[in-house]
């Protein structure tokens, strides 16, 4: 196992024990958000956004700069990864056709869906970097971990 596997492990493990009981999806984002944020170096921006209406993502808990307060499913990461529900992982945003700039210092995002019990779409967790090429197989594999442990709690 490598550093970044053990230090997901240590988080994934931080996150559960911190949220374990608590079914309220704001604090529960929240917390994992805090957890991720401060875990993980080349993380310079993390947080979620919740499906608010049929094709529209709105800012959840998030940790850094300002987040874009609305994402239709048409346009950016986000909206590919909630239009698709696969995750995303995009090694220069800058080559993303339709890429939102919500902050200029991104150049690296991965997004992966956050499904409820029944399956259906509730929210996005978005992760940018001010590195590119950040995102690889590890963060895919850990953050849609992360997210099943969020969506099962709802």
């Amino acid at each position: 196992m490598n550093d970044k596997s053990e230090l997901y492990a240590q988080t994934l493990k931080s996150i559960e024990r911190l949220i374990d009981g608590e079914n309220d999806l704001i604090a529960v984002m929240a917390t994992a958000v805090c957890e991720l944020h401060h875990a993980f170096d080349y993380f310079d921006w993390t947080g979620f956004y919740r499906v608010a209406a049929p094709g529209l993502l709105k800012i959840g808990p998030y940790q850094g700069g300002h987040g874009c307060l609305r994402i239709s499913f048409d346009r950016g990461v986000c909206g590919a990864a909630a239009r698709t529900q696969t995750t995303q992982i995009v090694s220069d945003v800058r080559n993303f056709p339709g890429h939102i700039a919500c902050s200029s210092t991104t150049r690296s995002e991965i997004v992966a869906p956050v499904f409820d019990s029944k399956k259906n779409l509730i929210a996005v967790l978005d992760v940018d970097s001010d590195s590119l090429n950040a995102f690889d197989a590890a963060d895919q594999e850990n953050l849609e971990k992360l997210c099943r442990i969020i969506g099962e709690r709802v």
